[in-house]
């Protein structure tokens, strides 16, 4: 699936982390988000019931909201020979149907009909904490070689979400610059990149890492 055919697919899972863990070697993390049941009201900063530790690094108004995609899920599950349950990478969405890594850079999304629009913004990048949940062997190397990282995304227009609402692209930017292509290591294509940051009213986070990627080429 491309990030030109799909248009629209679904919310399998709302994920927030309920309580805190303690990781050897980290500390406490807010990594292990779970489903809700009911609808979750979703701000500025992202899921009211959810929250992080590590605000350095996590959340803010350009991380507000996490979403991985259910079929790169299954693939790393396949490979892992195990079952990786919605939230488990940390994410606040699971969806299905349509890219996620691959979406284009400051696509819109509108998520249910209650008012809900997100906007991409930059990739998941692994950090310690990941790798000691994942309790996999080179963790962050295997995640970002894969470069199957998520997408993180700004709130647009405050709502609420829940397992089951349809996610609508709604503007799908044509300047050729994908989630998967700000991970590092990725190859980014010079003139998109130019594109991208020709535009106005970039998100900081999304201008910095687009020039990093340019600087690079």
């Amino acid at each position: 699936m491309t990030a030109d055919q799909a248009t629209t697919g679904v919310v399998l899972a709302v994920c927030a982390a309920n309580e805190n863990v303690v990781l050897d070697g980290v500390g406490t993390s807010a990594i292990d988000k779970r489903p809700h049941t009911d609808r979750v009201a979703v701000g500025e900063l992202g899921l009211v019931s959810d929250h992080v530790c590590d605000a350095k690094h996590h959340g803010g108004t350009e991380q507000a909201v996490y979403a991985y995609g259910e079929h790169e899920a299954q693939r790393w599950a396949d490979e892992l020979g195990r079952e990786l349950p919605y939230g488990w990478f940390g994410e606040n969405l699971r969806i299905d149907g349509m890219p996620v890594t691959d979406a284009a850079v400051g696509e819109r999304w509108a998520i249910g009909d209650d008012g809900l629009v997100v906007e991409t913004t930059i990739p998941r990048i692994p950090c310690r904490t990941f790798a000691a949940w994942s309790g996999e062997p080179k963790w962050v190397k295997r995640f970002l070689d894969r470069a199957d990282t998520g997408a993180y995304l700004r709130v647009l227009s405050p709502g609420t979400v829940g397992a089951g609402d349809r996610v609508t692209v709604l503007h799908r930017p044509d300047h050729g610059v994908t989630v998967r292509h700000l991970v590092a290591g990725t190859e980014a294509p010079v003139d998109a990149l130019t594109a991208l940051l020709a535009g106005d009213h970039l998100p900081p986070k999304v201008r910095r890492d687009a020039s990093r990627k340019l600087a690079r080429r």
